[in-house]
């Protein structure tokens, strides 16, 4: 298939001022949204509520992170939550290097983190990434919003809301030098509900569509993120959107970082009754959701699909 055939994922503006509930614009963004969510279980969005100066620091601050030494990031766990700490010197993704900053909307979270890595404090560090943990928060929870009033269970939105811990992940994929794989991360879905992506001016994300078709997501701006479906909300809809399988694909000589801030629930999530019917038979059981990660830790990672080997029906 020639390159001006392929797919690209939509894009929505969510910049608007009046983008409020009950507003037309919030009417027709929400119809958009999940048009996109169950094409393609994502799709990139135009937010520009970040100063572009204040953007860069933030990357900035990424850069002086992961030039502390291995030994200094490894300190970067969470006993509680598994897969939540560093990653990285793995043979067969030599690109990768990320960390979890758990509870980032939190200042607490995001001190107890910096605290990890910089004994004596470094307090603008922890002001960027608080910064910017919110913002995406911001992003993320009009998309939960829209998710849950067009599928008619807004009253369930509230007590999701409060229920909601963010992790943010931040992450360094190095140009491959010569000869070297290009793989920056292998294909995985995630395990969140739903996860909000931005990135530095360096391409890498591909996704794959639902015939099969892996296609690079130009996100480049510093205005574009990716919204993207996670195994959670897969099975809270009862497969009406699917979350969809993504990797790094590294090219060029720049290295890339990026920021994910995943949501998860802390308690258990369930398939709203309003989503079973004839036509969608009841597909998941009522599930913890941090059990999720503790079941794909051990095992699950070795099913076809995680989600429904934890707590399908």
């Amino acid at each position: 298939m020639g390159s001006e055939l392929q797919q690209k994922l939509p894009v929505l503006d969510f910049s608007c001022d009046n983008l409020k509930p009950g507003t037309s614009t919030w009417l027709s963004t929400s119809k958009e949204v999940m048009q996109a969510l169950e094409d393609y279980g994502c799709f990139v969005v135009v937010y520009d509520k970040a100063p572009l100066e204040l953007r860069n620091e933030v990357f900035g601050a990424l850069e002086e992170l992961f030039d502390l030494p291995t030994e200094t990031k490894m300190k970067n766990k969470y006993d509680q939550k598994p897969l939540n700490g560093y990653v990285g010197q793995i043979p067969k993704i030599p690109l990768h290097e990320s960390m979890g900053i758990d509870n980032a909307t939190t200042l607490e979270g995001t001190q107890t983190f910096t605290h990890m890595l910089w004994p004596n404090g470094n307090d603008r560090f922890c002001a960027r990434m608080h910064w910017y943990a919110k913002l995406a928060a911001e992003l993320d929870q009009m998309v939960a919003r829209m998710i849950h009033e067009s599928f008619g269970v807004e009253k369930y939105y509230e007590s999701y809301k409060e229920s909601i811990t963010y992790l943010l992940r931040v992450l360094k994929n190095r140009a491959p030098e010569e000869n070297e794989p290009a793989l920056g991360f292998v294909a995985h879905t995630d395990k969140s509900f739903t996860t909000v992506l931005h990135q530095n001016q360096i391409n890498g994300l591909e996704v794959e569509t639902k015939d099969g078709e892996w296609i690079t997501v130009e996100y480049s701006s510093p205005s574009s993120f990716v919204v993207m479906a996670g195994d959670a909300l897969m099975a809270w809809s009862n497969d009406r959107i699917q979350s969809p399988s993504h990797r790094v694909i590294m090219s060029g000589n720049e290295d890339r970082y990026s920021l994910g801030l995943f949501s998860f629930s802390s308690g258990f999530l369930q398939v709203p009754e309003e989503l079973v019917d004839d036509e969608h038979p009841l597909k998941y059981k009522p599930f913890d959701h941090i059990g999720l990660l503790r079941f794909f830790k051990e095992d699950g990672n070795k099913s076809k699909c995680p989600i429904k080997a934890y707590c399908g029906v």
